[in-house]
């Protein structure tokens, strides 16, 4: 994929390992993305080629998929009116795309997904908790969507340092949950390091395993070699189904692009305290054992420089 999304709203503020939810304006649900027909062709690819690993659903969903399509289709229409309208029973995206809301070949989800260039994540509360009903999920951030379909949220974070089964935060995560009200939409950040620009990024528990005992060095080059990976994901509980709509947007730059950046400076410096500041579980985790110190480095030179030409992205 040679386009990729890039003006990152990344400010720095958002630290790893919190849980960092906030309230948000329902209108700003879905961000308008610059590169969204480039993103929903990478879609169409993987669903072609990669069909089961980029989406899951269980029986019993398909209501919930529909009010999470009609849902989708009034904000996109509502709120970003020059890249969607509405014609008879398609939707129409600027550019030239028009999708079929009522397409019986596809289930709801895969056409809610059509629209935009977020992944979408159904949630529902059962026994022992909520657990990842269906799904499609194209830009997975390391981890694997068939090893966590049908799971509930405290054995999704098992392997997050922090999160897991047992601990307080998983508590409190299940309870956010419980007590999120239909309407309101609530938003986190989260970001990783990667070497490439690929969107498509699973990675197994066997992997990640393995990566944590083998602490490669993913970074040689620095920053130089490094991309800022940084999702934007929302929740919305569905007022009939009670189901939560889970949204993650992806925001790839180059770590070096901080030097050109109107707030880059401040941002390099820090990424490099949050870095800096990860423990050795954390570390492992991210796959930045080996690497951390060189980009830390990397990133406190980035913050002392003076911003230099006309800033090509921005952080804001």
């Amino acid at each position: 994929m040679t386009a990729y999304p890039t003006q990152t709203p990344y400010d720095g503020a958002s630290r790893p390992f919190t849980i960092g939810l906030k309230p948000m304006d329902a209108g700003d649900w879905i961000a308008p993305c610059d590169c969204l027909l480039e993103m929903l062709g990478e879609k169409e690819r993987l669903n072609r080629e990669l069909p089961r690993q980029v989406h899951v659903e269980e029986p019993g969903t398909e209501a919930s998929q529909r009010e999470l399509l009609d849902l989708l289709a009034d904000h996109l229409v509502s709120c970003q009116p020059d890249t969607y309208r509405r014609d008879g029973g398609a939707m129409v995206i600027a550019g030239g795309r028009r999708i079929d809301l009522a397409n019986s070949d596809l289930s709801p989800l895969r056409t809610a997904a059509s629209l935009v260039a977020d992944d979408l994540v159904l949630m529902r509360r059962g026994e022992d908790g909520w657990r990842l009903a269906a799904a499609s999920l194209c830009f997975p951030s390391s981890w694997t969507l068939s090893e966590k379909f049908g799971r509930p949220l405290q054995e999704i974070h098992d392997p997050v340092p922090g999160f897991g089964s047992g601990t307080r935060t998983a508590d409190i995560i299940n309870r956010i949950f419980d007590n999120l009200p239909p309407g309101q939409p609530v938003i986190r950040w989260n970001w990783s390091l990667q070497g490439d620009l690929t969107l498509y990024k699973p990675l197994s528990s066997t992997e990640r395993d393995e990566r944590a005992g083998a602490m490669p060095a993913r970074f040689a080059g620095g920053a130089a070699g490094a991309f800022i990976r940084v999702e934007r994901q929302t929740l919305r509980k569905l007022a009939v189904s009670g189901d939560i709509a889970f949204t993650i947007g992806i925001h790839l730059d180059p770590m070096n692009a901080l030097a050109l950046q109107p707030d880059g400076a401040r941002v390099a410096r820090l990424l490099a305290e949050q870095l800096e500041g990860l423990d050795s579980a954390q570390l492992a985790y991210k796959g930045l054992a080996s690497d951390r110190d060189r980009l830390a480095a990397d990133l406190r030179a980035i913050g002392r420089q003076p911003i230099a030409g006309n800033p090509v992205s921005s952080l804001l």
